[in-house]
């Protein structure tokens, strides 16, 4: 009996097998349910790596020739090694030649950075115009300050020079050289000075005569009230030794002048336009 069972083909077996099954289910009267078997087929293993490994062993091995060739074409580092005879001529660009889109697109590009490389020079020169332009202005501008600084500062000095040497003038005169002296004083005055001195020289020389006047002065000190360059008003101290007939000896005098200097256009010199004894 288990002889002949081992002979029976499996799939035999396996009809048996679900005919009990399905008669179980059903449930003969008198007869307890049996439990449903179901067999399935065992899922074939693996093959191990022992299997793979002498599988890959059998298989043929492949031409050297084809293998070479295989190489050539999928290694890039030899794809990137051209022959030497199929060297492209020295300056042509592959791809303006084959391709004239990308041509297009690099003649573009290299426009487009010319014309950057152009903006930023453009931007550079005009950046150095102004900075220039700026330097001049502001050297243009100190230089004219300074000069007129100087010149205004050079012609206080002149007036205040010019008012000592009238100041002591107009108290130096001696009866021995009454004309030169009256003309020396009418010479640098101008304006309301020259126009009151002329018309009182003729009686100014007479006293002078007359009473045998020698008058001889000199400066103390001198100060600037105010002035710029074509005006200026100065004080002068100015001591003076007096002779005449009655005093033959002499006597001290001190005088305080206020004097209105004004620089002629045409000569450029400074003259007195108006004295008065302020002290």
């Amino acid at each position: 009996m288990t002889g002949r069972s081992e002979e029976e083909p499996v799939q035999t077996r396996r009809d048996r097998r679900l005919k009990v099954i399905k008669g179980a289910k059903a449930g003969a009267p008198g007869r307890p349910a049996q439990r449903r078997l179901v067999s399935r087929p065992v899922p074939r293993p693996e093959p191990s790596i022992e299997a793979v490994l002498e599988r890959l062993d059998q298989e043929p091995v492949a031409d050297p020739d084809d293998v070479d060739e295989l190489t050539a074409l999928g290694d890039p580092a030899r794809a990137d090694d051209p022959p030497a005879g199929d060297d492209p001529p020295a300056g042509d660009d592959a791809s303006a030649t084959d391709d004239p889109a990308a041509a297009d697109g690099t003649a573009a590009d290299r426009a487009a950075v010319d014309r950057a490389v152009a903006g930023r020079r453009r931007a550079l020169v005009g950046l150095l115009v102004v900075l220039l332009a700026a330097a001049l202005a502001g050297a243009g501008f100190y230089g004219h300050r300074w000069y007129t600084v100087r010149a205004v500062e050079e012609a206080r000095q002149a007036a205040v020079a010019a008012a000592r040497q009238a100041s002591v003038d107009f108290v130096s005169v001696s009866a021995a050289s009454v004309d030169r002296d009256l003309q020396r004083i009418s010479a640098g005055a101008t304006g309301e000075f020259k126009d009151e001195f002329t018309r009182g020289q003729a009686q100014v020389r007479a006293a002078v005569v007359e009473n045998k006047v020698d008058s001889r002065g000199s400066v103390l000190r001198a100060g600037l009230v105010s002035g710029d360059r074509n005006r200026a008003v100065v004080i002068v101290a100015v001591d003076a030794t007096v002779k005449n007939a009655k005093a033959p000896e002499g006597r001290p005098s001190h005088y305080r002048i206020q004097l209105d200097m004004v620089r002629d256009r045409d000569s450029g010199d400074w003259l007195v336009s108006r004295l008065q004894f302020v002290g």
